[in-house]
């Protein structure tokens, strides 16, 4: 009898235009699941791995970091997943293990049940962007500002009266950075974004939503007029080197600045000052523990809202709509929504 098959998204070789293609349905190993995928979200990273050919090292090459569905099979040692059960997965850029694809594996411990309320669509778009948020807050070595999560003893609501600064906030990570600042006890919470996102921002928890266009002059004075308390914690969630520029600007003696992008600003940023570049990956060795805490009470955060996921646009046609999804992310063409795709409808 012959071996499963399924339709994946291949980049056939290092730079070359996407195709879709048959290939193996993988089989869990110890500490997997096998994962009948419903719904893949799209990030800017793939576009620019498929573009410019960094990150994979084997073509053909399947990539996509998030995605959501069904469990299909458990491997050794997996007790807290079964058959049936709705799950978000993070991906990594290994095959087998990739969002852009019908069936994939998934790591039990990163993987998060969904509660009924969410759906596959929506639950795509939880992943990337939460793990993001909370390694870039919390992650206590390299990549985070080193904060006490929400999910640890005494977390919650432990920042109660400080302000923090969210530069981005309409975007995916942006949104769910708003979200765990607001678990923490942050208060203000400030973000800068397009002025037409502040209401769904402020049912998400920002206090304090300011137009993404000032420049940094303007962005002191406008944060000026919300808290005269120091800014020691800036998440950028845009990691351009304007952003970087102006959350190191209003930054506060000894505060730290997490991004989204390696750090432009130099190795002496002055005032004691501290830049973190995220390292999104919860794969990474020093990402586990904080990976393995906000998988574990995730399911509990959307049951109670505390973690809204985004809002998403889905993309026709299964597979063949991620290029012209990923063209749009690419030409900025994109505000306040997730891009998601569902791979079982590819033709």
């Amino acid at each position: 009898m012959s071996s499963p098959s399924q339709k994946a998204l291949f980049i056939p070789s290092k730079q070359a235009a996407f195709a879709v293609a048959s290939t193996g349905v993988p089989t869990p190993a110890a500490g997997e699941l096998l994962v009948k995928i419903q719904a893949a979200g799209l990030n800017p990273i793939d576009w620019k791995i498929q573009k410019y050919g960094f990150a994979v090292e084997t073509y053909p090459a399947i990539i996509g970091s998030e995605f959501s569905g069904t469990v299909e099979a458990v491997g050794e040692g997996v007790t807290s997943f079964q058959k049936g059960d709705r799950v978000a997965c993070a991906g990594k850029w290994v095959n087998d293990y990739s969002a852009f694809q019908q069936f994939a594996l998934a790591a039990a411990d990163f993987t998060v049940k969904l509660p009924p309320s969410v759906s596959f669509d929506q639950a795509a778009s939880i992943p990337v962007g939460v793990a993001t948020a909370a390694i870039g807050l919390y992650q206590t070595a390299d990549f985070g500002a080193g904060l006490t999560a929400p999910w640890e003893q005494g977390g919650k609501g432990k920042y109660e009266g400080k302000p923090l600064l969210v530069l981005g906030g309409a975007g995916s990570v942006g949104s769910y950075a708003i979200q765990f600042a607001k678990l923490s006890g942050f208060s203000p919470i400030i973000a800068t974004a397009s002025l037409h996102n502040s209401a769904h921002l402020k049912s998400l928890g920002a206090t304090h939503v300011i137009d993404r266009h000032l420049d940094a002059s303007l962005l002191r004075e406008a944060i000026a007029k919300i808290t005269a308390l120091p800014i020691e914690v800036v998440f950028d969630a845009v990691g351009g080197p304007q952003t970087q520029q102006s959350g190191l600007d209003v930054l506060a003696p000894g505060g730290v600045i997490a991004s989204v992008a390696q750090s432009k600003l130099g190795d002496a940023v002055g005032d004691g000052k501290r830049v973190k570049s995220i390292f999104v990956s919860p794969f990474h060795p020093h990402n586990r523990d904080v990976a393995v805490g906000f998988a574990s009470e995730l399911t509990a955060y959307l049951e109670s809202g505390d973690i809204q996921p985004n809002r998403i646009e889905v993309l026709a046609g299964g597979l063949n709509g991620v290029a012209d999804g990923l063209a749009r992310l690419q030409d900025g063409k994109v505000s306040g929504a997730k891009l998601i795709v569902r791979p079982q409808e590819t033709a």
